[in-house]
């Protein structure tokens, strides 16, 4: 396996998650950065790329850390190489490119898995799973409130990004509330969006089971008011998302969804086309935001 990216989230994810891993091997790193990627493949002793398809030819599958209008054309040009695809979210911010990653994925033949971190770590993915088999939902709701960009303290390590900077909650944590709904209350056939302070916004979901949902997303809330939260209502009652953590293994378990799919051939269900799904989902929501 190899890596693209070289940011913080792939040095402290991806890299080590990789390195780990006992089901595959560390090939080598490529990055937009080229001395960055020579700092962090001397510290993984693996092989430092120039050229992202020299990469994709030497390797099985890539796992991807790079903003999402740059993920999305590698991710094209990775599966046309033969290679398996552990992409990040948002898979693109453009229905267009999100679909163009899918149907690569598609036509190629590769396997892929988008790492939703609720749907990796645990307890949150077993939670997932349980309320995936419960009926009767009435309502739900999400908030997804990161001080990545505070009012009111030091910006987190991932606030040198141009592209959350630009697209906000609304992409950047977004995937990871719909990675939840969807999953249990089913499809979203309608949506609304309405902005609040900073980069706040607010959706109002309906969804194929006729549940409704909402979900409030930023990276801009003060300190204080950050956070992250989910509850279900249903006719067995009221259910909370669980609090988890150790990330890095939650990507472990991704690539290990990855290799199954590319073994079995079964498609994931949080592969690429899942991933246009979100995609297609917050576009939308955008639309009526600029409109």
């Amino acid at each position: 396996m190899g890596l693209l990216g070289t940011g913080p989230w792939a040095r402290r994810t991806h890299a080590p998650a990789l390195a780990a891993h006992k089901g595959s091997e560390f090939a080598g790193i490529w990055g937009r950065r080229p001395e960055a990627a020579a700092e962090l493949a001397q510290e993984y002793g693996v092989k430092v790329y120039e050229d992202p398809d020299a990469l994709f030819a030497d390797c099985d599958a890539v796992a991807f850390a790079l903003p999402p209008d740059v993920q999305a054309p590698l991710a094209v040009r990775a599966a046309a190489a033969g290679c398996h695809l552990l992409l990040d979210k948002p898979v693109a911010t453009t229905v267009e490119d999100a679909r163009a990653v899918a149907d690569a994925a598609a036509r190629h033949q590769v396997a892929s898995v988008v790492f939703l971190t609720l749907r990796f770590a645990e307890p949150t993915a077993g939670w997932v799973d349980e309320q995936a088999g419960r009926t009767g939902w009435f309502t739900a709701s999400a908030h997804w409130l990161g001080a990545v960009f505070p009012p009111d303290g030091a910006p987190s390590a991932y606030a040198d990004s141009p592209w959350r900077k630009s697209k906000g909650g609304l992409w950047d944590v977004g995937p990871h509330a719909l990675s939840v709904l969807i999953p249990v209350l089913g499809d979203v056939t309608a949506v609304t969006a309405a902005r609040g302070p900073s980069d706040v916004v607010q959706l109002t979901l309906r969804h194929t089971s006729g549940a409704a949902s909402t979900a409030v997303l930023s990276l801009g809330a003060p300190q204080a008011a950050a956070g992250v939260g989910l509850e279900l209502r249903g006719a067995e009652g009221v259910f909370a998302l669980p609090d988890w953590s150790d990330v890095p293994a939650a990507y472990g378990r991704a690539v290990d969804a990855l290799l199954t799919a590319a073994r079995t051939g079964v498609p994931d269900p949080r592969g690429a086309a899942f991933g246009a799904r979100l995609t297609e989902i917050l576009a939308g929501a955008e639309d009526q935001l600029e409109g």
